[in-house]
This record gives structure tokens, C-alpha cells and sequence, in this order.
């Protein structure tokens, strides 16, 4: 830290964050997918964040007349506090006043962001990622992901090393835990008048993480009974063996408890899958068609129209198309969906892993509410979860596998290893209008994803296991 006193200027203080603070190895590229996200203690340190809470601060305050508000809200991880605290600083550093409201879901902050009036919103989560890492997501004051030209204002600023703070300007952290009160009052306004889960039986899968405190109590206040399962605030587990990504032991639950469905989410809360009474994984392109449907009947969906990614199932896309409706496909990644939407006056898009839109009730992806409405179908149309999904569509046999890459460079430029590229083409000659495949890198892990998507089983296995093997010799 470099401290500079110059009583000369009515005793300025101004601190600078520069190589001192071991921001000189950032990588190329600092946000993803999902703002910033890694290993805590690698790319993540306490360093890094108060950079980033100055350099946000700084790109905030610029032409900014009106509020001087952030809202910071964060998961159960045990780095959580620490990289929120030190974020903090560096936002008050620059005059900005902190609210911090502590363990919410992150659409929590997105809604409390757009309507409380704050400058901008900072989540601390790694969503579904395990406990050794973590992230920092952005909302603008609308409640929406922060836009690229202001994420790579911030990442300038941290390279340039040239950010100061004014000491007559600071500003305060102040808590402010109960105003998650709010975002629970408005979930439960979201759903159709009148709406109660009297009689249903529901497990919820809250992942040790974000959504322990306000999604049992929300279900419970419209008359569900409910089972829970790692249902307390637990940095050390959070995401393990559980939550959206493992659907294991809430299939169990729902066989052991006789229950009518269930809902896992990630440790953020902003994705959500689905099981039925049968022990089916209802995943978002089911939730999409029957959400979808259900609008479509009511003259709520535009142009018949849904957003979903490249990994959206085709038999779901034909299935939508016999309804009238039309599929825009988006490269993966909410950001992809959410812009697309905006683009198009869509009112409803997602990704199969549970991340679900409506911007007829949020701008942010909400698993919890997506729940909710899932629920509160079922009971509108008087049938059952798994009867609901049987008379939808059938998917087409589908094999995602993930391989690790830790080479960043060879993860981000795969498409340049010929040997792969070679691999995907042969596949696709031989498959023809029969299947695809989808490779690309994970935006948020270490990872390199090969999908398959065929009329039968052989083919995506045969295909699957052909190019998992290339990928693995080349780029592993």
C-alpha cells in the first residue's frame, strides 16, 4: 500500500492500489461468463477485491449525480465475509455507501438493487462451484448484469494501477439484513391472487448456501408442507453431493416422504432443478415449455416466443414449434439469454440447468420463484408434476461430459487444436441431420464440455466417448 501525505493540501490522504497489492498477475481476460470467479486465495484474495470494490466505485461514481448506494449481498461460503468485507472497503474508499444485506439468494440483490434505488448491486457467490472457490457478480441500478463497457472499465483500472480515494469523501457499511423481508414479500406476490400449496407435500434442496432462510419459509407461508434437506448455512459443504448439480438424495426424499415434487438449487439460489413425484429430473427446458405454455394460453408470451441456449434439447424446440411458437437459440450463458430477450421483447427464456427468466416478474435468473410458479402450476391445472411433463415432450437422447483443463490458454483457444476440430467434423459427417454436438469451454470452471444430442442412445455414446478421448489426449 502506498500512503501519501501532503499537508500542503488541506491534509489529503489518498491511497493508491497498485503493485503492492499483488495485482500484477491478473489474467487477460478478468470477468467471465459470470463476473469474476476462481479459486480463493489464487485469483481470488482479499487484494483482488478491495481493487475491484475501488475500481467499481470509481466507475460507479463517474457521471453519477444521483444515488451512492451499493448493495452487497453473499452465500455461505467461509471466504464469503472475508472478500465481501474487503469489497466493501474499497467501495467506501470511494465515497460509496454500502448496504450489506448477508446471506441472501443472489436474485435477492438483483431485485433490492432495481427497487431500493441503489447505484449498483455485488453479489458474492460462486453458484454451483464448490467451496474452494468464489466469485463477485455485478447488477447495474436496474437490476440487470452489469454491461461489458463498465466490467472492462473496472478491469482497466485495475491493471493501470492508478486508483486513489479522497479521505474527506468516505463512505459508510451499513447492515441492513432484514431487507431481504422485502424480496420474500415480492416472490410471493409474483404468483397468480389467491394461489396456496395447501395439501402439497415438497422437498427442497437448499445446498448448505444461499436460499436455507427464505425458501422454506416462503412455501411454508402458502400452506406447503415441507421437507428440507441441508437446510443450514454451511461454507464447508456447500454445493457437495447436493443442490441442483446432485439430485441423489432428493429422489430419495421424495420416495421416503411421499412427497409431490421437489426443488434443488445451487448454493446462490438463482437456478433451480425440478423432481417429481416419480423421481424424474425436470430440467429448464420442461420448465420453459410448461411456463411457456401456460403464458401462451393467458396472451402473456410475445410472438409465441422463448429464449433458450445452444443446449436446449431439440425435441423440445420441435415440441414448441407444434404449439406455434418459435425457439431463438443463444450461445450459453444467462447474460446471452438475458440480452436476446431484450433484443426481441421475449418474456420467458433460460438454459437447461435450471436458470430461468420472466421478465414478467424479475430481470435476474430465480430459481426460488421459478419454484414457486412450477408449484403453483401444477396446482392450477390440477394434476400432478410428472403428469404435467408427460403430456410435454419427449427429449432427444442427449450425453454432456466435462473435461478438465487446466491450461487456460489451450481451454479458451481449443478450436485451435486441429486433431479436435478434425474429431467434431468427422462426427458430424456421419451423424448428419440425425444429431449435433456441441464443444465449448466453460466460462465459470476449468472445463471443456463435448455434448451430444442424437435420435438414439448409440449414436451419442458412440460419439461421446469418440471425442472425449481426442479432447482428453490434446488439450488434457
Amino acid at each position: 500500500m502506498v500512503m501519501s501525505f501532503d499537508l500542503a493540501q488541506n491534509s489529503k490522504v489518498a491511497v493508491a492500489v497498485g503493485s503492492e497489492f499483488g495485482l500484477t498477475s491478473l489474467p487477460d481476460k478478468l470477468f467471465g461468463t459470470d463476473g469474476i470467479r476462481g479459486k480463493v486465495g489464487e485469483l481470488l484474495t482479499p487484494e483482488l477485491a478491495l481493487g475491484v470494490g475501488m475500481a467499481a466505485g470509481k466507475v460507479w461514481n463517474q457521471g453519477q449525480s444521483g444515488s451512492r448506494t451499493v448493495i452487497i449481498g453473499q452465500d455461505s461460503r467461509n471466504s464469503s465475509d472475508m472478500l465481501a468485507m474487503a469489497i466493501a472497503s474499497g467501495l467506501t474508499a470511494m465515497g460509496l455507501e454500502v448496504w450489506n444485506i448477508g446471506l441472501c439468494p443472489t436474485p435477492c440483490v438483483s431485485y433490492l438493487t432495481r427497487t431500493m434505488g441503489a447505484v449498483g448491486g455485488i453479489m458474492i457467490s460462486a453458484s454451483h462451484n464448490p467451496p474452494e472457490d468464489n466469485g463477485i457478480k455485478f447488477f447495474g441500478a436496474d437490476g440487470t448484469k452489469l454491461d461489458s463497457q463498465r466490467a472492462i472499465a473496472i478491469e482497466k483500472l485495475l491493471k493501470d494501477h492508478n486508483l486513489r480515494g479522497d479521505g474527506h469523501k468516505y463512505g459508510k457499511n451499513i447492515h441492513h439484513h432484514g431487507l431481504t423481508q422485502n424480496y420474500q414479500k415480492f416472490l410471493s406476490q409474483s404468483l397468480p391472487e389467491n394461489i396456496d400449496f395447501q395439501g402439497m407435500r415438497i422437498v427442497l434442496d437448499l445446498a448448505w448456501g444461499a436460499a436455507v432462510e427464505i425458501a422454506p419459509q416462503v412455501f411454508q407461508e402458502l400452506g406447503a408442507e415441507v421437507i428440507t434437506l441441508h437446510h443450514q448455512a454451511n461454507g464447508d459443504r456447500i454445493n457437495v453431493n447436493c443442490g441442483s448439480t446432485h439430485l441423489e438424495s432428493m429422489k430419495q426424499a421424495i420416495k421416503e416422504c411421499d412427497a409431490h415434487m421437489g426443488f434443488a438449487f445451487d448454493g446462490d439460489a438463482d437456478r433451480v432443478m425440478a423432481v417429481d413425484c416419480q423421481g424424474n429430473k425436470i430440467c429448464g427446458d420442461y420448465i420453459l415449455y410448461l411456463w411457456g405454455q401456460y403464458l401462451q394460453e393467458r396472451g402473456q408470451l410475445p410472438n409465441n416466443l422463448l429464449v433458450g441456449t445452444v443446449m436446449a434439447n431439440l425435441g423440445f424446440e420441435l415440441a414448441w414449434q407444434k404449439l406455434g411458437g418459435k425457439l431463438l437459440r443463444t450461445p450459453v450463458g444467462d447474460q446471452h439469454v438475458q440480452a436476446t430477450m431484450w433484443e426481441t421483447g421475449a418474456m420467458l427464456g433460460g438454459e437447461q440447468s435450471g436458470h430461468i427468466l420472466c421478465h414478467h416478474h424479475h430481470y435476474s435468473g430465480d430459481g426460488i420463484q421459478t419454484a414457486l410458479h412450477l408449484a403453483s402450476l401444477t396446482r392450477q391445472r390440477g394434476v400432478s408434476l410428472a403428469e404435467l411433463v408427460s403430456q410435454s415432450f419427449k427429449p432427444y437422447p442427449q450425453m454432456l461430459k466435462n473435461v478438465r483443463v487446466e491450461d487456460r490458454e489451450k481451454r479458451l483457444h481449443w478450436q485451435e487444436c486441429e486433431p479436435v476440430t478434425r474429431a467434431i467434423a468427422q462426427a458430424e459427417l456421419a451423424m448428419g441431420n440425425q444429431g449435433r454436438i456441441l464443444v465449448r469451454a466453460s466460462g465459470t470452471e476449468p472445463l471443456i464440455r463435448v455434448m451430444v444430442e442424437a435420435q438414439n442412445n448409440n449414436l451419442v455414446n458412440h460419439w461421446t466417448d469418440n471425442l472425449v478421448a481426442v479432447v482428453e489426449q490434446h488439450l488434457a
